[in-house]
């Protein structure tokens, strides 16, 4: 039995100026995502954590290194865990894209086909590459505990996948900065222990 535990790094620029960078390279934490990811660090270092893995996008995997000065364990990067590839909506104000597509967030949960049409990953995808590699924490770290500091909707995609959530729900879900979605694993099947877990003086201030 071992714990999967997920991280969404910290506070980065693209979420003070709500524009939707996906891939997008250069975009760093803030010092307050750097304060952020110091207080997770602390705050995991008494789950026994034997490895890290990270996005290989730069705010996650800056906030993975982090975390690992404090637990004393350095970082893997995998692709799996990847920000969304967002296509021709890169670099878009959240406003644009609003007035101009409608609600893109609600419609990718949905599966609409305009998502893929605009060279957008579909939720489905995002899906497999995270199961894919959860399967790949268990098999090869049977029993421990695994930390994976990744992006908002790869979160979202494993939570979906335990608790079978609808689209809306999904949409209304908010992963916050520097938070974490905690699995156990025992026998081949998944319990949800904790969603948006963090330092008790940040539950009052916000997801970001």
């Amino acid at each position: 039995m071992g714990l999967i535990i997920f991280l969404r790094h910290g506070q980065a620029l693209n979420n003070t100026s709500r524009v939707l960078t996906g891939r997008t390279p250069g975009i760093s934490l803030t010092p307050k995502g750097v304060n952020q990811a110091n207080e997770i660090g602390k705050f995991l270092k008494s789950l026994d954590i034997s490895h890290i893995y990270a996005s290989p996008i730069e705010r996650a995997h800056m906030t993975a290194q982090i975390v690992g000065d404090h637990v004393g364990l350095p970082t893997t990067v995998d692709e799996r865990l990847y920000e969304l590839e967002m296509g021709k909506f890169s670099g878009m104000l959240y406003d644009d894209l609003f007035d101009k597509h409608g609600n893109v967030f609600l419609k990718f949960y949905q599966g609409d086909p305009e998502i893929e049409e605009n060279g957008v990953e579909t939720f489905a995808q995002v899906k497999n590459r995270v199961l894919n590699m959860v399967d790949h924490v268990t098999q090869e770290h049977p029993g421990k505990n695994v930390l994976l500091v990744t992006h908002m909707d790869p979160i979202k995609a494993i939570i979906s996948n335990v608790l079978n959530l609808s689209a809306q729900s999904l949409f209304e879900l908010i992963i916050a900065n520097a938070s974490l979605t905690i699995l156990r694993e025992e026998q081949g099947k998944f319990s949800l222990s904790a969603i948006n877990a963090m330092n008790p003086d940040r539950y009052n201030q916000g997801p970001f």
